[in-house]
């Protein structure tokens, strides 16, 4: 495979064969029934169909999926092709099933998806998980379509294995400019008046329109297709774990659960079956050891798009 030559202002992460050769060495292969001690803190490289039955039981302390949605989508050496609701859904169970083992009975569960999946993923979380929410995020990416409307959100399901479930709002409030500063008896009410402009803390809701999807001049972004944002995983953890938790993810792609993870000191398990995307996993993952910053998240804050000051 040959190294890429970027232009000077492209800061898509990329791979040279040299680095190709050392992270194949460190990518982790199970044979057998592993523990969890044999598994934290790795990615493993391996379809999850064959792997998930070797992995121990309730170790898991939050769920991220990211499966292929439900239409035709290349996904480098592997193409996921376009299937009937019921038949997707099927599809989903045969793997979704036998990861309920994995789970702490406190554990949460999020589950990505589009509007061609979503009533599948609905339908099956509530056979297994009590549904707690549904995220629509603004996929804010691409030119659009002449013949239909833009696809431009995605969903994430929130589920939960009981009632006994982590959620740290205080966590994940969203810093917005003040677009109408009402002030009571001269004094700002429920906003402050920076130097940079006037703001307010407020809880985040179940619409996401801060998400900014990697692209070329990020310094997270790679040749994935269909990369999670950071910032994105950044609420998810924070929301729906703590410290020292374990985050599983089995569908990682170029491993952005993991990094997130090891930046907001949680343990990680990721799996992917795509050799080259373990690489660009293993690569981030190292990256993260010397750059925790999170694009849109700084001092315990998140920022709407493009109005960080700092980032500016």
């Amino acid at each position: 495979m040959k190294n890429i030559k970027k232009a000077p202002r492209n800061r898509t992460i990329t791979l040279s064969n040299e680095e190709r050769e050392k992270y194949r060495s460190h990518l982790l292969k199970l044979t057998g029934p592993a523990s969890v001690e044999n598994i934290l803190n790795s990615v493993i490289n391996h379809d999850i169909f064959k792997v998930v039955d070797l992995l121990p039981s309730g170790f898991v302390d939050l769920l991220f999926i990211d499966p292929p949605y439900n239409l035709t989508k290349r996904f480098n050496l592997n193409t996921f092709r376009r299937m009937g609701v019921e038949e997707y859904k099927k599809w989903m169970d045969s793997w979704l099933s036998k990861m309920i083992r994995l789970l702490k009975p406190s554990a949460s569960i999020y589950i990505c998806g589009d509007w061609g999946s979503s009533s599948a993923i609905h339908l099956l979380c509530e056979e297994y998980f009590i549904i707690r929410n549904r995220i629509t995020f603004e996929r804010e990416k691409g030119r659009g379509s002449k013949r239909n409307w833009k696809n431009n959100l995605e969903d994430i399901w929130f589920c939960t294995v009981s009632d006994n479930y982590t959620f740290n709002s205080d966590k994940i409030k969203l810093k917005r400019r003040v677009i109408a500063p009402y002030r009571q008896n001269g004094k700002p009410k429920g906003w402050t008046d920076e130097a940079k402009g006037k703001y307010r803390l407020t809880y985040p809701s179940n619409i996401w329109t801060d998400i900014t999807i990697p692209f070329w001049s990020m310094p997270e972004n790679t040749p994935h297709p269909t990369q999670k944002p950071e910032k994105l995983l950044a609420k998810i953890i924070l929301a729906s774990s703590k410290k020292g938790d374990t985050i599983f993810d089995p569908f990682s792609g170029v491993g952005t659960t993991g990094v997130v993870a090891k930046k907001l000191e949680r343990n990680f398990v990721i799996v992917e079956i795509d050799e080259e995307f373990c690489f660009y996993a293993l690569k981030r993952l190292e990256m993260a050891e010397k750059d925790t910053t999170i694009q849109g998240y700084s001092n315990g804050i998140f920022w709407e798009r493009n109005t960080n000051p700092q980032t500016e």
